[in-house]
């Protein structure tokens, strides 16, 4: 992506954790949990008697290390320097965690928003 014309690079974009989202730690890892139904009527009718409301996602070692990172105020790249020392110098490291933030904001756990 380029920076002109309004275009912004992903790296230039600061994630943001959405509200709705709530994260704990479990172990060594971090889960996040989110509702199953938006609203309160569709969790009292359409939720089956002893189904969870909410859905939880286990984070493995690595996504656990970019969660922490994400505060809404450090860049893409800000959290892919951060984290060259955890991955060791794994090859394409950069474009792993720039694919995990793209999934994160496609599935509704963040946000990305560009700096003024």
């Amino acid at each position: 992506m380029e920076a002109n014309e309004g275009k912004v690079s992903l790296l230039d974009a600061v994630p943001v954790r959405c509200g709705h989202i709530t994260s704990e730690w479990k172990g060594e890892s971090i889960v996040l949990t989110y509702p199953r139904f938006k609203y309160d009527w569709m969790r009292r009718f359409l939720l089956p008697k002893g189904m969870s409301p909410d859905i939880c996602v286990t984070l493995e070692e690595h996504g656990t290390a970019v969660w922490n990172l994400i505060d809404g105020q450090r860049t893409v790249q800000e959290i892919v320097s951060l984290l060259a020392e955890h991955f060791e110098g794994e090859a394409n490291y950069a474009s792993r965690i720039t694919t995990f933030i793209m999934q994160l904001r496609k599935d509704g756990f963040i946000q990305l928003r560009v700096r003024k």
